[in-house]
């Protein structure tokens, strides 16, 4: 059964996320691609919710979307209490800045900045002091268990190590929602269970997390799921925190 949701309202408070009938349709040649047909969800702050489907199914247009990095075709979407798709570039930039912080399955670790100044990044562009920028580092590097590798350059770190690094980057700027894709897809089952772990222990601390994943070990960790097929909403399943 297909799920489709079309009420177009003002997002409650407590809805850090609200699609409201997103349409992502590319022309290809004389074809029209419907990558997302009319999609409509929304996800309350403080929610951990898993969005899934296979290759084709609309879960990297739904990413790029959700991360300010494309806009829809049409429809609304959203984000802490604004509509991101009437923004114009710049203020889209500063909307991301602040309210999104990213994990990617690469890691995307600056090779020649150590832990620290990659952790720094984030703060940099929001303008913050020098001294402020290095104490929330090494805050936030103790948080998620990376505080002894300040110095280190992430060539001289692990897999989970460089993924706990990109954690702490993407809570820099203690963003309205932690957005990740595929965070364990370049990591053995033992330290993927780990960063499954630090996952979960931040939700437990109230933060938003979003994940991408084509796994269903790895979304049986969120409290709900969103399951995508041919750029629709097939299901939603657990519901916590999601509709």
């Amino acid at each position: 059964m297909i799920v489709q949701m079309t009420e177009n309202r003002h997002p409650l408070d407590d809805e850090v996320v609200r699609f409201d009938a997103v349409m992502r349709h590319y022309t290809v040649g004389n074809e029209i691609v419907r990558a997302l047909d009319g999609i409509s969800f929304s996800i309350r702050r403080g929610a951990y919710c898993a969005i899934m489907g296979p290759s084709g199914s609309g879960k990297s247009t739904m990413l790029n979307i959700l991360g300010c990095l494309d806009r829809p075709s049409s429809g609304a979407y959203w984000l802490n209490g604004k509509n991101v798709a009437e923004m114009d570039d710049n203020a889209l930039s500063d909307h991301r800045l602040r309210n999104l912080g990213f994990v990617f399955q690469s890691f995307h670790l600056i090779p020649q900045l150590t832990v620290s100044e990659n952790i720094e990044v984030p703060m940099f562009y929001l303008g913050l002091p020098h001294a402020e920028r290095r104490r929330k580092a090494e805050m936030l590097a103790d948080r998620v268990g990376i505080s002894h590798r300040l110095r280190h350059l992430p060539s001289e770190l692990s897999g989970g190590q460089r993924q706990r690094v990109a954690v702490a980057r993407a809570l820099a700027n203690d963003p309205a929602v932690l957005l990740a894709d595929e965070p364990t897809g370049n990591l053995d089952s033992a330290t993927s269970i780990q960063i499954m772990g630090l996952f979960q222990e931040l939700y437990e601390q109230g933060k938003t997390v979003v994940l991408v994943t084509h796994e269903p070990d790895i979304a049986a960790y969120a409290k709900a799921n969103i399951v995508l097929k041919d750029g629709r909403v097939l299901s939603i399943t657990g519901k916590e925190g999601v509709m």
